[in-house]
């Protein structure tokens, strides 16, 4: 960290932000998240980014997958709703994926790229994707390979209303900065980023960084090490784009799902060990980490 200004987001920042739930509310009111997500080889990022959106709350996912990604996970939950987006050699989405989406109902949030894979297929398709969004006002959250991918493109087609959420070796990637420099300088490089991507940063790691295109930078004051689990990037993209899918502003939803993915790692830890957390594990304690907000009991 450096000693420029910030906002650590604490208890008290935090506890009036959690969307409210009106008593007759429905699926409908706590919105729409369409998530393209997963391949034959990283299925489970599909599933844990589809499942952490419902977990905090959001009315209803869609995961627009590969053919086979799709027959895996709907026996691991009855609870995601899935678009078919066909199958090629690669086992991932391509460019003819997009035909299937064009006559969709408008989701509320969208979340791209939790294994993907890189495979110039799934390139194509997440380009394309990007740069027929780039003036839409749908909150987008971009994550994983969908930030490999643009760290390759001299223009990068980044959405108006969107969030990457790199760690340190993606940032790196992106704006072509060592790692390490990264990670010695995060709140610098966090805002360099947001200012020439016009767009939120969540810069992962310890003290997760969120960095605002209106100047507002945000550290994360919870979580530990039972994080440092692959997968556990896939849950905070899927917490995020569930709070933006219920009408939050996505800085604040930002905030929220990095305060609360920590939490959660915390306190899965107190039960499972900071060396034993999965980050499948990590998902079924999202619950309590709301709860603490709350009045139930």
């Amino acid at each position: 960290m450096t000693d420029e200004n910030f906002i650590r987001t604490d208890r008290n920042y935090i506890k009036n932000l959690l969307p409210p739930r009106p008593k007759n509310g429905n699926k409908g009111t706590f919105g729409t998240v369409l998530n393209f997500a997963g391949s034959i080889y990283y299925s489970g990022a599909a599933y844990l980014s589809s499942i952490a959106a419902l977990k905090v709350g959001c009315g209803l996912v869609r995961l627009a997958s590969e053919n086979e990604v799709i027959s895996r996970i709907s026996v691991l939950s009855p609870d995601i709703t899935f678009i078919n987006l066909g199958e090629n050699e690669y086992g991932t989405l391509s460019k003819d994926s997009l035909k299937y989406i064009k006559n969709l109902k408008r989701p509320n949030a969208i979340s791209i790229g939790c294994g993907l894979t890189t495979f110039p297929p799934a390139k194509e398709f997440v380009l394309k994707f990007l740069e027929s969004h780039l003036n839409s006002d749908t909150p987008i959250v971009i994550d994983a390979d969908a930030i490999n991918i643009l760290a390759c493109e001299n223009k990068k087609p980044v959405p108006l209303n969107s969030v990457i959420t790199p760690h340190p070796l993606e940032l790196s990637r992106l704006l072509k900065v060592d790692a390490d420099e990264i990670e010695n300088n995060r709140i610098k490089f966090a805002k360099k980023a947001s200012g020439q991507f016009d767009c939120i940063v969540v810069l992962k790691g310890k003290n997760t960084v969120i960095s605002t295109p209106n100047g507002n930078t945000f550290v994360n004051s919870t979580g530990n090490t039972a994080l440092s689990k692959g997968g556990s990037g896939d849950v905070l993209t899927g917490m995020i784009a569930g709070f933006a899918a219920q009408g939050m502003k996505l800085e604040d939803a930002c905030v929220l799902a990095c305060y609360l993915h920590g939490k959660a790692g915390e306190i899965a830890s107190y039960k499972l060990s900071e060396y034993s957390v999965l980050a499948s594990d990590l998902v079924n304690f999202i619950p309590n980490a709301i709860k603490e907000f709350t009045q139930i009991l």
